[in-house]
């Protein structure tokens, strides 16, 4: 076991070991310079909501939507989500370079919005949490505890029925060394090593597992990176459900994907620190989800 910094092992932290934590926290990048800048030029092709501000700074921490034009009551609506883990880089910029790229296409048979960036706090410290030690993916549900998911939420439920959710993440070497023996810590718990997939893979819903949605974005990620090789039947200690894929229940566990009643939902985990991949194919793979999902979809409703 493995003693983290802050706070008395197997005693769950208070408000005084979660400022103790947060005094460590650093400015690394800014959402301003990084993504907003690449965000406003968007608005003459879209949609653009200002759908609130973090509590935190809500100068620094405008939250954008973006909604494709052409959105009529009979297509179905597609929701994107990125950035709810704000140092999943790729969740952001895949994102994003999905609205500057594919979404005008795709938006002949859906209803498109895209949250880019839900976190941008987490953007600019590199980090999981927000300033109050509360992960916002494990908090979509009434009365969130974080600003970021209750905003996004409270947004999401304007846009009517979402028959298809893509929430888009990554799985990076940090989480075994930094943000899981963080958690531990704060919950009071002993922290127990875990593998990090070297590889794509994606978060079905044990409610809802959709397996062919869910084999069609693999195959589709396949032709822009390596897709996660299971371990010993397992990824992160879940048992498969078929090549690259586990299930979550999303709606128990308040993760974002299970924010709606939707029909097709997953989470994509990128691994952007293996030495076979680029940013860019970290974001082109994400790009490439997104479009291998509904592509499928298309498929199913002609």
């Amino acid at each position: 076991m493995t003693h983290f910094p802050i706070g008395t092992p197997g005693k769950p932290w208070g408000d005084q070991e979660k400022q103790a934590w947060l005094a460590q926290v650093t400015i690394k990048r800014s959402y301003q310079d990084e993504v907003v800048s690449k965000l406003l030029p968007l608005a003459a092709e879209f949609e653009q909501i200002q759908y609130g501000a973090l509590d935190y700074d809500v100068e620094k921490y405008p939250l954008f939507a973006f909604k494709t034009k052409n959105w009529h009551p009979e297509k179905k609506t597609v929701l994107i989500t990125g950035g709810v883990h704000g140092y999943e880089t790729s969740g952001v910029h895949g994102a994003i370079q999905f609205l500057a790229t594919k979404a005008k296409t795709y938006s002949e048979q859906f209803n498109i919005a895209v949250l880019p960036c839900i976190s941008p706090w987490g953007y600019e410290t590199i980090n999981r949490w927000n300033p109050y030690a509360v992960d916002p993916n494990r908090s979509f549900y009434a009365n969130s505890p974080a600003n970021e998911s209750a905003a996004a939420m409270a947004f999401v439920a304007t846009l009517g029925d979402i028959f298809v959710h893509i929430d888009l993440h990554e799985t990076t070497d940090t989480d075994e060394l930094e943000f899981r023996p963080a958690l531990s810590a704060r919950d009071g718990k002993d922290y127990e090593k875990g593998v990090i997939p070297d590889g794509f893979y994606l978060v079905g819903d044990s409610d809802n597992p959709t397996p062919e949605f869910q084999k069609a974005i693999i195959d589709s990620v396949a032709k822009v990176t390596h897709i996660a090789p299971d371990d010993d039947g397992q990824l992160i200690g879940v048992d498969i459900a078929q090549f690259g894929v586990i299930n979550y229940p999303t709606k128990k566990l308040g993760l974002c994907a299970g924010m709606t009643n939707n029909q097709f939902n997953t989470t994509t985990e990128v691994y952007p620190d293996s030495p076979l991949v680029t940013t860019q194919e970290c974001n082109d793979a994400q790009v490439a989800a997104i479009t291998g999902g509904l592509d499928y979809i298309i498929k199913q409703l002609s």
